[in-house]
This record gives C-alpha cells, structure tokens and sequence, in this order.
C-alpha cells in the first residue's frame, strides 16, 4: 500500500484546484472571448490568471498533501524533522500550531512561477484544439486524449526544476542552510537549485522527470477527455448548440 500513501489527500486537493482553475480559466474566457475567435495570446493570459487565483486558493492543499504523502518515508538527511499526521485535519492543526498559519503558504512563489505550467499547458490544447476543429466537426475522444497528453508533457518539461523546488518547500521540513536562518522566497529557489545542479550535477534538475511525466501526463489526457465529453453532455441537456469558436 505505500505507493498509494497520501492518495485521499491527494484525490481531494486535485477535484479543488481543478475546479478553481478551469471555472476561472472559462468564466474569464467567457467575459474577454465573448463569442470571438481566441488566440494563442489570449489563451496563455487567462492561464496565468487562472493559475494565480489556484495558487493563492489551494496551496494549503498541495502542502498537506505533500507533507502526508511524505510521511514515514525514510530520508538520508538528518536535517530532515519527521512527521506524525493523522490525517488532513490533524496535519492543518499541527502545521498552524507549531509553524504558523503562513507555512500553509510554504512554496507560493515557485508555484506562483508554475502557473506557466497550465498556462503553457492549456495554451498548446486550444492550439492544437482549434487545428483540428477546422478540418472536423467535433473532437473526438483520442483526440483529446492525445493533444492533452502532448500539451502536459511540453509544459510538465519545461517546468520541471521549478515543480522539485517547489515539492522542497512545500515538505518544509528541511534546513535550507546551516544556519537554519530563514531566507527570502526568490533566495530559496535560487539556493535549492543551486543546490542541486551542485550535487547531481546539470541534469539533476530533471531527476525523477520519467515518473513525473509518467503521472502528469496520463492525468491530463483523461482530465482533458473527460472535460470535453461533460462540456459536450451538458450543452447537448441545456438544448445549446456547442460553439466552435474556441
């Protein structure tokens, strides 16, 4: 059962914040599209955007997640404090309590940098979206399969450094340097990085990136697949005709 430790958490952090970044991403697509083509411009804008609101609304969230995926993990570095959580309520009690409510924030600014990943993201999905929608009637299933899974790999890729930085912080159970002293956000990015390429050399930065991209991608490509068929179910119950200026 230890590959699926943290998954209740993890399940319940991904329905949130997929729920607020694509109402986001879509109601301000609705308000700025307004019935007009898109483009390529405007799809990475309102990513960014919708990827902020996420940030600020859910890292909470991730960093529970992250702490109890992590619990009972047996780590090399004795820097590391171990944790003892009994669940999402327990872990949120005893992070506020021992660290203060602004570690529940741990790795906002790297994930604030992140929000380049759906924003790149969804922006290759409408790209590609719009190609295919001018050489057919209606995506079909293994479309949106595919051009989902290209989109994450692409921007899972790019990204990727930042994401095991951001992964770092958000544990928060780590001594950044051997003063302990508490550094600025951009300076723990900047040394964790430095950190990394120092031990693992250059292509350290992309340790791990084969199972990230493994769970990243086949995640997006059924997300977007299932996001596509509800969009279509619910236009076809609301009697509307779906649009295909996209």
């Amino acid at each position: 059962l230890a590959p699926y430790r943290g998954w209740f958490p993890v399940i319940s952090s991904l329905c949130c914040s997929n729920f607020v970044y694509f109402y986001t991403f879509n109601s301000l697509k609705t308000l700025w599209v307004k019935g007009q083509h898109s483009t390529t411009g405007k799809d990475l804008v309102l990513g960014v955007v919708a990827g902020v609101v996420n940030v600020l609304l859910t890292t909470p969230l991730w960093v529970v997640n992250t702490r109890l995926k992590l619990q009972g993990a047996k780590f090399r570095n004795e820097d590391i404090v171990p944790t003892n959580y009994k669940g999402i309520i327990d872990a949120f009690h005893q992070i506020i309590r021992d660290e203060g409510v602004l570690a529940l924030w741990n790795g906002t600014f790297p994930s604030l940098l992140l929000v380049f990943n759906p924003a790149i993201q969804f922006m290759f999905y409408e790209g590609f979206k719009r190609k295919l929608l001018k050489k057919q009637l209606q995506l079909t299933s293994l479309d949106a399969f595919v051009i989902g899974a290209i989109a994450k790999a692409v921007a899972t890729t790019l990204t990727y450094p930042l994401q095991t930085v951001q992964s770092i912080l958000r544990f928060g159970r780590h001594r950044l340097n051997p003063e302990n002293r508490t550094l600025g956000s951009l300076r723990n990015v900047l040394y964790l990085l430095q950190q990394r390429v120092r031990r693992f050399g250059l292509m350290g930065l992309y340790k791990g990136l084969e199972a990230k991209l493994l769970q990243t991608v086949l995640t997006a490509a059924l997300m977007f697949l299932v996001y596509e068929k509800l969009t279509a179910a619910t236009f076809t119950v609301m009697g509307l005709k779906h649009s295909r200026k996209l």
